[in-house]
């Protein structure tokens, strides 16, 4: 028996297509219901479907009305507020496409992202970190486009550009990930293999409206099949969730793996009688942690797997429970298997995780960049680079990653970014950037690095705070003197965790 799980295709997307149409198309059922309730202690904002669904129309007549035309690359440099998915998907509505991008980004790092997409409109809250530039639209200008006349939708092949998201690679270099219409299409494998989701749930999901992770699973989802989505104000903290759960009758969660570690920690009041179950993603979640939310809430965490260039494709269905300590099955309709230099390996044994080129879910490519389109795209799979054992049900344990990627909250960081960036300090003669476990369960970015003498961990900080993205930001600065090298002169970061693992 191999490590190959394939149940024939999903069905195909319909052609035309046009991603923003397929989301709002349920919502037109209950034009009056809650789309989307912004939650917050005093008073929640609350937007219906139809109201959302004027916002999305205006705003692409807006954009339309400056002269874009379908096609055209628009950057989002907008904050946590509502603001973020309505220009998304009135991009999307007018076949533009749209680059939504983290606040937390510097200047140093936008002006990468503008270099590398060359955006004909960059969507620009000033509260966010953004430089200097043309073809610039204020987040003032932009809520006005929400009361114009609707624009139609552009509809067209499901395999045009729709959206570009960024993902760091391995080499440091963050890669722009081209996806298609179609993307929104696959996603569907996921309502029964993932959330069991339908319309009458309210789904919560605790991050902030520019994350990719809420944008598809706390937004674009829910409102594909016509549920609710419960999206908490920002600076809501994590024992604040399960009072809102609560009151708002919140049937599905979703979270990173740390915010459950969080209100497990914080919260003294666990109770959450409307809640099925809760989902988690973005990083790999401790069983210990699964285990001690089911404790308090007698609810289960349903995991799943999934890429920046692919959609989830693997994960826990609410009807079938996991087995102990793996990710999922891949879902119904996703052709996965493990390979090892080319060939599926047999049932048991390690390999890395591929999911089939065809999958509608998968990129079309990384923007300008052939070659690493190439290195990770070959003629029949997409290699994620993860490594897993599969085994007679179709279960996979996950084991790691084939390179040294880390996880911040949920985002991948390349330590090459990090090293690269620290590299330049004066008095750092070499730097290696790992994931280091700080307590059970919690990890965090730690450099290490040598030179002639310590540096004052204060002054680095505040180096990195200028020059990344604070979840990029390492917390913890270790001198050395010397980093563990290989034969190959490469560093062995798995060697630096280890070592810090067994002196903490």
């Amino acid at each position: 028996m191999m490590s190959l799980i394939d149940d024939g295709p999903f069905r195909a997307c319909p052609a035309p297509f046009n991603m923003a149409a397929h989301v709002l198309a349920a919502g037109q059922k209950s034009p009056e219901k809650d789309a989307l309730v912004v939650l917050s202690k005093t008073q929640s904002e609350r937007w219906s479907y139809a109201a959302l669904r004027r916002a999305v129309l205006g705003t692409a007549r807006g954009l339309l009305d400056r002269g874009l035309v379908p096609g055209d690359r628009v950057l989002m440099r907008l904050g946590n507020t509502v603001d973020f998915p309505i220009a998304y998907l009135g991009a999307l509505a007018a076949g533009l496409v749209p680059v939504p991008t983290s606040s937390a980004l510097t200047e140093r790092e936008t002006a990468f992202i503008i270099d590398t997409v060359s955006p004909a409109l960059t969507l620009h809250d000033p509260q966010v970190a953004c430089p200097p530039g043309p073809a610039r639209l204020s987040l003032e200008a932009l809520r006005r486009f929400r009361d114009l006349p609707s624009a139609a939708f552009h509809q067209g092949d499901p395999e045009r550009p729709g959206y570009i998201i960024f993902t760091s690679g391995t080499a440091g270099i963050p890669r722009a990930v081209v996806h298609a219409h179609r993307a929104i299409w696959a996603r569907q494998m996921m309502f029964e293999d993932w959330y069991g989701l339908g319309p009458e749930d309210r789904l919560l999901h605790a991050g902030a409206f520019n994350w990719t992770y809420t944008l598809g699973t706390g937004l674009m989802d829910p409102w594909t099949v016509g549920a609710t989505a419960l999206i908490p104000a920002p600076g809501t903290p994590p024992e604040a969730l399960p009072g809102l759960l609560r009151e708002h009758r919140a049937t599905l969660f979703a979270a990173a793996p740390g915010v459950y570690r969080q209100m497990l920690d914080r919260a003294s009041d666990m109770e959450m009688p409307d809640l099925r179950h809760g989902l988690s993603a973005g990083e790999k979640l401790p069983q210990s942690t699964a285990e001690h939310w089911q404790h308090r809430t007698g609810c289960p965490i349903y995991e799943a797997y999934g890429l920046s260039e692919c959609s989830t494709f693997i994960s826990q269905p609410p009807a079938k429970p996991r087995a102990p300590g793996t990710l999922g099955r891949p879902q119904t309709g996703r052709r996965v298997a493990l390979l090892k230099d080319g060939a599926v390996v047999p049932l048991g044994v390690e390999g890395t995780i591929a999911i089939d080129r065809r999958d509608p879910g998968l990129m079309l490519e990384y923007l300008n960049a052939p070659d690493a389109t190439r290195a990770r795209l070959s003629d029949s799979w997409f290699l994620t680079g993860d490594q897993a054992v599969m085994d007679t049900d179709g279960q996979l344990t996950y084991m790691g990653r084939h390179d040294d990627m880390m996880n911040a909250g949920g985002y991948r960081v390349s330590p090459i970014e990090v090293e690269n960036v620290l590299a330049r300090v004066p008095g750092i003669t070499a730097v290696a950037a790992t994931e280091v476990e700080i307590k059970p369960d919690t990890t965090v970015i730690a450099a290490f690095y040598t030179g002639p003498q310590a540096l004052d961990d204060q002054h680095l900080a505040a180096y990195v705070t200028e020059k990344l993205a604070r979840y990029k930001q390492p917390r913890l600065f270790v001198h050395l003197p010397a980093l563990p090298m290989g034969a190959n002169g490469k560093i062995l970061r798995r060697v630096l965790r280890d070592q810090f693992k067994r002196q903490t």
